[in-house]
């Protein structure tokens, strides 16, 4: 959510800034501007919708070599010109933009800015007009106003300052949200995803929290709050533009949908050698045998993924595995285990929620592990271990091939450790061999496309809301199901232990009601589901069924292929994601941005 560019030395800033905007499109927002100056006249477009919309509203007639800009999510006011960034101070002379919550802007506003005007209800306005207030009116330099309000302001924040009186340098720092430094041949960029100018560069340098950089057209100084010089090295960005590009897809959804076998196979490529043995990090495997619990934390997706990794994990490591919510973890830790080990699972590396829990693990001395797709993203810096997802960019809202790539990950990590402990279930489990089945059962599933659109336009074309039921690991799948149909076709789901319906939630099936059953696992919990698709049906529900093709019957819907037990929530999956995107499409509705949602949640 929120996405911050900037560029210093460039003669080319708007298109710059504007490509950039668009590169970050992906993380959700409903507004975006921009600041652009040319060292004697700044120019400040915004609008409310799309980049697009901001893009048409700049024109050909905003130009200059520096500028700032930023798509916003809303936290403080609506969507709205006066609430978009960026944001000037009293006079004007100062534009910041920010990610992140102030959490302490009504006190600076009553300490500091009696008088003030402000045009819309954000902290980030209160922010820049309390920089320009010590500068024009207490009589400080820019940069040490600068450092004291980074001295007063509280909360999650990255900035990024221009002066529109000497615009030759822009004044960035960040705490608790992502900030990178790009860098140019003389000229250098801010962006808060190395994505959104890896067209300009692919050499980055990152920011910790709570330093302060001065960035210009050749140097990039990078200080501790106190004013103390820190060195940093430069590193390569692993990314290539063309993964980013839709191609000939319509939505990244249905490309990210698409690209999940060959995520698999770069997995196997990844964390195991040609002969099939694991190559995961012996210090990794070493930190869970010595756990004697392990704690999933995770948030949407990600604690999802969790669930479906959980009996695997158990099986073949021998150790206890718990998810925690990890916004509730971050400020209400349960009672743990003697020997906890934490593993953050996280698409972005860059979840707040994540970060919080992750902050007071290392507090407590806990050893954890990240699983994410980013590398050098802050909860993989900040993690004692980290394991890398190698899915390539995730650009639409509904994550779908990171989901899988996680189960796949931790399906790695669990053999690895029953290998070393020795665990014969482990050592019978051929991982790269089902793995390979695996990505041809995705290949099976999306050749069905053109029926499963068909099954969603019977079923779930007009309905308001719909239940995903299964049992075992098909209840877990069922979570990550009716997540990914809710947040991008606005249907109310819900994802349901089918067992659980005749407990109270049966009361809300009526005549039409749609009901998808997934079936896997075994021939005794097939049954039970059956008898449960059937009190459903009974009611007068519209049932669907999707099912491993060892358990078929006469009259199923969606047949998927059978997989080894272990991985059968990544096979399972791939039919429901297809059904939540053709039921955004039928709907004709935006699949990669659906609304109020972001693809990185940066605040808490």
């Amino acid at each position: 959510m929120c996405g911050i560019v900037g560029v210093v030395g460039n003669p080319n800033a708007t298109d710059i800034l504007i490509q950039g905007l668009e590169k970050l499109e992906y993380r959700g927002y409903d507004s975006a501007g921009i600041f652009v100056t040319d060292d004697e006249n700044g120019q400040l477009v915004k609008a409310v919708g799309r980049i697009a919309d901001l893009a048409e509203k700049v024109g050909d007639k905003v130009a200059g070599t520096a500028g700032i800009g930023h798509t916003r999510w809303a936290t403080h006011g609506k969507p709205s010109e006066d609430n978009a960034h960026p944001h000037t101070s009293q006079t004007g002379r100062f534009v910041l933009v920010h990610n992140g919550v102030i959490e302490n802007y009504l006190q600076m506003k009553e300490t500091y800015l009696s008088g003030h005007q402000l045009k819309g209800q954000t902290d980030t306005e209160i922010a820049v007009h309390l920089i320009g207030k010590f500068v024009e009116e207490d009589g400080l330099t820019v940069l040490d106003a600068f450092k004291k309000a980074l001295h007063i302001i509280e909360g999650s924040y990255a900035f990024a300052l221009i002066d529109s009186e000497n615009p030759d340098t822009i004044y960035v720092a960040k705490n608790k949200s992502p900030l990178l430094i790009g860098l140019g041949q003389g000229y250098n960029m801010v962006c808060s995803d190395a994505m959104a100018m890896i067209r300009e560069t692919n050499q980055y340098m990152e920011i910790h929290d709570q330093e302060l950089v001065l960035v210009t057209k050749d140097s990039v100084e990078v200080q501790d709050y106190n004013g103390h010089t820190v060195e940093r090295e430069a590193y390569t960005a692993e990314l290539d533009l063309s993964d980013i590009g839709k191609g000939t897809y319509p939505f990244y959804m249905l490309k990210e949908i698409d690209e999940q076998p060959t995520v698999m196979r770069k997995l196997i490529n990844t964390y195991a050698d040609e002969n099939g043995k694991m190559t995961v990090d012996p210090q990794i495997v070493k930190a869970v045998q010595e756990a004697d619990r392990i704690y999933i934390l995770a948030a949407g997706t990600s604690y999802n993924a969790g669930f479906a990794s959980k009996a695997m994990l158990e099986a073949l490591t021998d150790t206890p595995v718990e998810l925690g919510v990890a916004s509730e973890w971050g400020y209400n830790m349960p009672l743990l285990s003697k020997k906890p080990l934490f593993i953050l699972l996280t698409q972005s590396g860059e979840t707040a929620d994540s970060r919080q829990v992750l902050v007071k693990a290392n507090e407590m001395g806990i050893p954890s592990l990240t699983i994410t797709n980013v590398p050098g993203s802050t909860l993989s810096r900040e993690a004692t271990y980290t394991m890398l997802l190698h899915a390539g960019p995730e650009i639409a809202v509904a994550s779908t091939k990171a989901y899988t790539a996680q189960v796949a990950a931790l399906a790695f990590l669990a053999k690895a450790v029953g290998e070393a402990n020795s665990k014969q279930e482990a050592l019978d489990f051929d991982l790269v061999h089902e793995l390979s089945i695996v990505a041809q059962a995705i290949e099976a599933t999306l050749s069905e496309k053109d029926l499963i659109a068909e099954k969603v336009q019977q079923l779930l074309s007009t309905t308001r809301n719909a239940f995903y039921i299964g049992r075992g690991i098909d209840y877990y799948v069922t979570m990550e199901a009716a997540l990914k149909l809710k947040e991008i076709s606005y249907i109310q789901c819900e994802g349901f232990a089918a067992g659980e319906l005749k407990h109270g939630t049966i009361s809300l099936i009526e005549d039409n009601t749609p009901v998808i059953a997934l079936i896997s696992t075994n021939e005794k919990i097939a049954a039970h589901t059956r008898g449960n698709i059937a009190e459903v049906v009974s009611r007068g529900a519209n049932a669907l069924v999707v099912v491993e093709e060892d358990l078929a019957r006469e009259g199923d819907d969606i047949i998927v292929n059978k997989v080894h037990p272990f991985l059968t929530t990544i096979a399972m999956v791939i039919p429901t994601q297809l059904i939540a995107y053709y039921a955004s499409l039928q709907r004709g509705l935006d699949v990669d941005k659906p609304r109020n949602l972001a693809k990185a949640v940066t605040v808490e």
